[in-house]
């Protein structure tokens, strides 16, 4: 039975996680924690075929992106899909549907706190800490590449070279963070993206973050954009379930005629 607001789709939907990122965690076979909670239950009550990827937690986007297509050539072998990436997924499935053979297959990319920029915090991490957290992820065998992607030099190159693909439709949502909504945790973060490119997330700016036909902004912190709850919004009694804001999205999608 299809649910009221979750409309459905012809083509499956891809959900793509972000930067040191997971599709699902399990104790022993018990699942315990999605990274998009409530999201895939959500689209799926819809009528939708939903799955979650997982690629590389820290490598670069052309090594994470490279993963999303095998995880397709495996899940999703044929047909076309819509891509939702969150963060550094949202590079990812634009790297996929521009670079990687996929341009035939991609209907739509939606991407959701995505630093199609970069953002100022990768270049003050990078300035300030690779010294000290490079050779210890190299001791552990573990890529840095994501953090040298994220930064804003980077990020420019890689718009010059990973073009929107004609035909394939983008868009994007945004999150602004605003004192009623950040955590300590988002503090330090939230203060230099905003000092160098405005209202952010926590740690991605709007402007950053604004990309395609259409943009959104939704309240919230860079992880309350994929329905994390903000402890203070509700202590506040004003927090909300993010999953049916992406039946929006989705009905976007099918109003287009995709």
């Amino acid at each position: 039975m299809t649910e009221p607001g979750s409309p459905r789709l012809d083509a499956p939907i891809v959900l793509v996680h972000g930067l040191c990122g997971f599709d699902r965690l399990y104790a022993g076979r018990r699942p315990v924690k999605d990274y998009f909670p409530g999201i895939r239950e959500y689209l799926e009550r819809g009528g939708n075929r939903v799955v979650a990827a997982r690629v590389s937690p820290t490598a670069g986007v052309a090594r994470r992106a490279l993963d999303l297509k095998k995880f397709l050539d495996r899940e999703v072998p044929r047909g076309p899909v819509h891509l939702i990436g969150h963060s550094m997924g949202g590079l990812d499935a634009r790297f996929l549907t521009s670079r990687l053979g996929m341009e035939d297959r991609v209907r739509s990319v939606t991407t959701v706190g995505t630093p199609h920029r970069g953002t100022a915090f990768a270049d003050w991490g990078w300035h300030r800490l690779s010294g000290l957290i490079v050779p210890f992820l190299r001791l552990l065998g573990i890529s840095h590449q994501a953090f040298i992607d994220l930064r804003t030099d980077n990020c420019r190159r890689f718009n010059e070279d990973v073009p929107d693909v004609p035909g394939v439709r983008y868009y994007s949502v945004a999150g602004a963070c605003d004192r009623d909504w950040l955590g300590a945790e988002w503090r330090l973060p939230a203060g230099i993206v905003n000092r160098a490119e405005g209202p952010n997330d926590g740690v991605v700016s709007v402007a950053s973050a604004r990309w395609g036909e259409h943009a959104e902004v939704w309240d919230g912190d860079h992880l309350n954009l994929v329905n994390w709850p903000n402890r203070k919004a509700r202590k506040r009694g004003v927090w909300c379930d993010r999953a049916p804001w992406y039946g929006r999205l989705v009905g976007r999608l099918a109003e287009a005629g995709l």
